[in-house]
Order: structure tokens, then C-alpha cells, then sequence
């Protein structure tokens, strides 16, 4: 295995090690200034996830079957806090409502309290 040792103008220490070809192919691009990040290269790039709002969060409860016994607010804005997402119950009810309405929940009144089944 073939090595080498490299200072870049900013003085930084490259140790590159590997084939012979692969090293001379490295060297070669840093006399030419030819290097992109590796980094870069190499780490795949930010995945898209969808905005964490208390409708996406809610429907994650969802998919994970949270909504199997019914529950009441409380307990919804327990399990989100869990989960490290703090949200007042004036602003969960609006979301709980939507869902609702979209029928991915259902919601039934038990003694003047809404609980919430998938």
C-alpha cells in the first residue's frame, strides 16, 4: 500500500494512503488544484424530511398506532413532549380537528371531554 504525505498551502496535513495509482491520481489533482471535498462527495446529502408541525407529528402517532385505545388531549400532548415537541392545547386542537375533519382520526365526547381513535 502505497502512501503520501501532503501540506496544503493553508498548512493543512494530508496523509493519503492506497494503491499506488490512486495515490498519484490524488497527488497529481492537488498540484493541479483539482480536489473537491470528499466530505462532500462521499456523505450523502440532507434527506428532505417533512416540516415538524403538530399536524405531521400527530399523523407520525398515527402510523405508529398511538390512536389504537382512544386518547384525550393530555395524553397527545404528553406523547409529543416525549418526542421533544412542546405545543399548547390551543394549538393541538386545531391540528386534532383537521385530522378529523380528513378522517384520519375520530373523535367521540365522553363526559364533556373529546378523545381521539384512529
Amino acid at each position: 500500500m502505497a502512501k503520501a504525505h501532503i501540506i496544503t498551502k493553508n498548512g493543512v496535513k494530508i496523509t493519503v494512503e492506497g494503491t499506488p495509482g490512486e495515490v498519484a491520481i490524488m497527488v497529481s489533482q492537488f498540484k493541479t488544484g483539482n480536489v473537491r471535498s470528499l466530505q462532500a462527495r462521499d456523505e450523502p446529502k440532507h434527506k428532505s424530511r417533512p416540516k415538524a408541525t403538530p399536524v405531521n407529528l400527530i399523523s407520525e402517532l398515527i402510523d405508529g398506532n398511538f390512536f389504537k385505545k382512544p386518547k384525550e388531549l393530555s395524553s397527545i400532548k404528553l406523547a409529543l413532549e416525549e418526542q421533544g415537541h412542546y405545543y399548547p392545547v390551543t394549538t393541538l386542537s386545531p391540528a386534532l380537528l383537521r385530522l378529523v375533519r380528513k378522517r384520519y382520526l375520530r373523535r367521540i365526547k365522553d363526559k364533556k371531554r373529546w378523545l381521539y381513535v384512529h
